[in-house]
């Protein structure tokens, strides 16, 4: 028990320190080429972020596990919307440039709205749906790099000034963050549930805690990281790049790997619970995010609090039902 334990702690502070790490070389790089912040954090800090839940779905779909490759996916959507964006937009709301919100923002409706029709007139998922994915992810990197060199953000003289750090320096902090984030997630995953079995926690509590929530860790620890510093912006690109990443990389990945139908585990009144429940939540708490902010340009604390109250009753049902 006490090897667990001290491999949990050392996965806590890797998180921690490889957030630190991470914020620090994505805002360096994104004010050494005058880019957004936003559009960093729906780019390079998703993917790095990303790699918890790219690992645990590939291997689930190694070992044709239709669950958890699904289930990580769409719990992660619902898990970084309404519970790390909607801890940014209640402790520190503030403004959004809506011009970077408008290309990851959009492609995740297209992609989610894809995803959703597939499920509810196929009920699976093909290779091909699975290549699909991909094929939309490398757009969407294309696009973005495309957008962020035709329209370049003007750093301050402040900014310009506080360049201190030579880019490889930057680069370093980058991977090495990236590297520890994933590495941290997957020991407070492994060594959280062998601590919690020994505690004689149910099977299904542990997949519900330290698997859906456990490879959001990263996203929670890079969101509470930048907005300790001050980027709030790069929080919520993170969690919205991070969410179509989700859906595109990581059930794309899943999907190419080993085709799966729609989990049909839990069911209301003869109908998929997945259907009915986890589908249509995903949508709309990204748009209860995403409306307010693309119209106003900022998010409002009443974003934060109801999404908060949605991942609360969200879980809830998952206990009780």
């Amino acid at each position: 028990m006490f090897v667990p334990v001290l491999l949990f702690l050392l996965g806590f502070v890797l998180l921690i320190k490889g957030g630190d790490w991470f914020v620090d070389g994505a805002v360096g790089i994104a004010h050494r080429f005058q880019l957004p912040e936003l559009l960093i954090g729906a780019t390079v800090v998703s993917i790095g972020t990303t790699l918890p839940e790219v690992m645990v779905s590939a291997q689930a779909a190694i070992q044709h596990n239709a669950g958890i490759s699904y289930g990580n996916a769409i719990g992660s959507i619902i898990c970084n919307t309404s519970l790390i964006a909607a801890l940014t937009a209640a402790i520190r709301p503030g403004p959004v440039k809506k011009s970077s919100l408008i290309l990851p923002a959009g492609f995740f409706f297209a992609a989610a709205a894809l995803y959703s029709l597939i499920a509810y007139l196929r009920g699976a998922f093909s290779r091909l749906h699975g290549l699909l994915f991909l094929a939309i992810f490398i757009v969407y990197m294309a696009a973005t790099v495309r957008q962020m060199t035709k329209n370049p953000e003007e750093a301050s003289a402040d900014e310009e000034e506080n360049e201190e750090k030579p880019m490889w320096q930057e680069i370093v902090l980058l991977a090495v963050g990236a590297a520890a984030i994933a590495f941290g997630a997957n020991l407070l995953v492994n060594n959280g549930t062998i601590i919690a079995k020994t505690l004689g926690v149910p099977d299904s509590v542990i997949g519900l805690t330290m698997v859906a929530l456990g490879t959001s860790l990263p996203e929670l620890i890079t969101a509470i990281t930048s907005l300790m510093k001050g980027h709030s912006a790069l929080s919520v690109g993170n969690v919205i790049g991070a969410n179509l990443f989700n859906i595109v990389l990581v059930s794309g990945m899943a999907i190419t790997i080993s085709p799966f139908a729609v989990p049909a585990e839990k069911t209301i009144a003869g109908i998929n619970s997945s259907l009915v429940i986890d589908i249509p939540l995903m949508l709309i708490v990204m748009l209860i995010l995403c409306v307010p902010a693309l119209r106003k340009g900022k998010l409002f604390k009443w974003q934060g609090l109801s999404l908060l109250m949605i991942y609360a009753a969200f879980t809830i049902y998952q206990f009780v039902s």
